[in-house]
Order: structure tokens, then sequence, then C-alpha cells
């Protein structure tokens, strides 16, 4: 069963098991869920250098398929987004186990740019024998190698390598223009789905909160689900995710490496905010995380990320249509309800019994508690108060 409690970023893309058997070649260390495989290491800081090698690999492969996905569309693809520890992963891993949805899994990486030639190659490997395992996060989620994954940040860093430069902002709303990155993109969903025989894309992934104009105007007929949390609950699971993740990468440092190739800045060594177009207030979150005053940047940056997105919608009624905002707490509260929303949305048609077995899964996460003082609490509403009253907090 899982806790309902989630983020974006795992060093296990290969699935467990793998992992752990690389832990001579890392070090002796205490959490396995941070070990990075040799081979993976390698091939992706590869893939990692060489982005324009691997953007010409991918164009090679469309051409070589190009029979194959001839009949394939990016019919409605479905992004899911949110600020991490929002719930996003459950989300997905719900989705994703719909019949008609074809997502990235952890086994896409490292050539995540090459995904039909990679999972051909893959079918003639021999499995071995999987189990489950909880990831890093240590929130309850267990993965495969078969496990949905966020891995599409890989092809935004790949054709715009600024993307996570917080000295600028991250925003690309419908003005935004990338020829040869929308044509790559759209190719490489389409092979995604002609390889897995699947007909929706449904993607994840926390920092297209910051590109809804662009998808939109890329496809008009997506959908987004945009999940919101408590500001105190949230920030309360963002800080013990840094704590974690710092840990982690301090004692593998290969795990810090691997965050960075596959795009999630969210936590650890390198943490990074989203720049949603003011200069000053984004210097001013990565100044109070480096002087240590965690409640006040988290609080900032939460109040940042989505007053950006209430602003947003605001502003293109067209757009705001297409979104379907989820509360975190109304999917604890109200699984059932709320997870009919999201395939009603998504126009995911979901048999009654498969919606109640997936409603049965999702509670609230017991193995953590908010412990701020009454300052803390404070500032934390003193700050996010205002635009958590836009969502109705």
């Amino acid at each position: 069963m899982n806790h309902f409690d989630s983020d974006d970023s795992a060093p296990r893309a290969a699935g467990p098991g793998a992992a752990r058997k690389d832990t001579a070649a890392s070090g002796d260390i205490s959490d396995p869920g941070f070990v990075v495989p040799g081979w993976m290491h390698w091939l992706g800081g590869w893939i990692h250098r060489k982005p324009r090698t691997w953007i010409k690999l991918g164009n090679l492969e469309t051409r070589a398929v190009r029979d194959v996905i001839a009949d394939k569309r990016v019919d409605r693809p479905v992004y899911v987004a949110g600020l991490a520890r929002s719930g996003t992963t459950i989300l997905l891993e719900h989705l994703a186990s719909h019949p008609d949805v074809a997502t990235h899994r952890y086994v896409d990486f490292p050539p995540l740019l090459t995904p039909y030639w990679w999972n051909r190659w893959l079918a003639k490997v021999p499995n071995a024998q999987e189990q489950a395992q909880e990831r890093a996060h240590k929130d309850g989620i267990e993965v495969t190698s078969q496990s949905p994954e966020a891995f599409e940040e890989m092809l935004w860093m790949a054709f715009f390598p600024d993307t996570h430069d917080p000295s600028h902002s991250s925003v690309k709303g419908r003005d935004a223009e990338h020829p040869e990155f929308e044509r790559f993109y759209d190719e490489h969903v389409r092979k995604l789905l002609a390889v897995r025989d699947r007909r929706r894309y449904v993607a994840k992934g926390n920092y297209n909160l910051v590109r809804l104009g662009y998808l939109h105007r890329l496809y008009p007929a997506a959908k987004f689900i945009l999940v919101i949390r408590d500001p105190v609950w949230h920030i309360a699971s963002l800080m013990k995710q840094q704590k974690l993740f710092v840990a982690g990468e301090t004692s593998e440092p290969r795990a810090l490496e691997h965050m960075r190739r596959v795009g999630h800045y969210e936590f650890g060594l390198d943490r990074r905010a989203i720049n949603v177009g003011d200069d000053d207030e984004t210097r001013h979150i990565t100044e109070l995380w480096q002087s240590g005053n965690e409640v006040e940047g988290w609080a900032r940056y939460w109040a940042a990320i989505y007053a950006h997105v209430a602003d947003t919608l605001d502003a293109d009624p067209e757009l705001e249509s297409a979104c379907l905002l989820v509360r975190y707490e109304a999917l604890c509260g109200e699984p059932h309800e709320s997870l009919r929303a999201v395939f009603d949305h998504a126009e995911l048609e979901l048999a009654p019994q498969a919606l109640a077995d997936a409603a049965s899964g999702l509670h609230a996460p017991t193995y953590y508690k908010p412990r701020f003082s009454d300052a803390e609490l404070a500032t934390i509403a003193e700050i996010t108060g205002p635009v958590a009253a836009r969502f109705g907090y």
C-alpha cells in the first residue's frame, strides 16, 4: 500500500536491485537507495555531456522508424505538475496504470533520447527477477524498473541548457518558440507511444508549471492536472526531503551527478529554485536556503511558484479550462471522488472496480508530522497566506 506522499526524483533509474550490486564500487554507505551503478554513471554522464550527439541519434532513430510512427499522433497529452512533495508521483502511477497510457519509465534511462531502439534492445535481453523496493525518498512508494518516472526533463535540458539557471526566468508562455525542439519532442512522444503500443501520453514534471502556456500552444487539446498542498504540511515534507537528499548525495557523490543528469534540482546539494520571472525574489530564496533559513526560504518559494500558477491561469481562460486543480488534502480525504475527477478530466475511462481499488490505497502520510514553532508557523502563514487563499486554503 502506498503512503500518499511523493516527489519526482530517485537515483534508481534502472530499477531496484541493480543499485545494490554496485555498492563495492561506490563505497560502503548507509542508504543503498542512493547508489548509482557504474555502467549507468558512465553512460548517463556521456549522454549528459553530449546532448547534440544524442539529438542527432534521436533524429536518426526517427528516420529509421518513420513507417512505424506514421499513424501515431500525440492525442490529448496529459501533464501532471506541482511543486515537489505535492502528490504528483502517486497520480502519475495511477494514470500510468491505465491500459491506454504510455509514460517514461525508470528503465528508459540513460538513453532517453532514443526510446525506440533502447526499448527494442531491452526486449531482447533476459529479464532478471525484480522485487519492488521503496525508493530513496523513504515515502512508502515502491518502484521497479518498469515504474513510471519523470524523465521528460532530459528532453527540455537538451534543447534549453539554461532552463535550470536560477539567475534568469524559466517561464515559457504561449509566445515561446523552438521549432527544432518542438519537432523532436513530438516525434519522441510518438516513438514512445509506438514502442509501448499505447494511444495516450502522460508526463509528470514539476518544471512544467512554468511551461503551461507553451505546452498548451503546442497541444491545444492537452489536459493539465495541477497539484497543490497545504503550505504547512508541504513545507515540512520539503524540509524532510532536503535533509535526506543532502545526506544521501554527501555519502554517494554519484547520486548528485545522477540528479543533475535527469534534471531534478528540487533537493540536495545542488538545490535550485525555479525562477518564475522575479530575479530578486529568486535570489532572496537562494540566499535564505544558503544561510540555513529553510522555513522562510521554502515559504517564499511555495508562494512564488503558486502565485505564478494562479496568475498564469487568471490571464489565460483557455488554458485554465484545460487545467484541473487537485488539492492534496482532497486526494487523502476523498480519494474516490478525486481520482474520478482526475480520470474524467484526462478523458480516460476507468472501470468502477479499478477506480475503487486505486482509491483504497490512498491516505495521508503517517511517518512524519510538522514540528514548527509558533514563530515559524506565523512566518509560513504570513508569507504563503495570500497565495494559499487564492486556492481555497
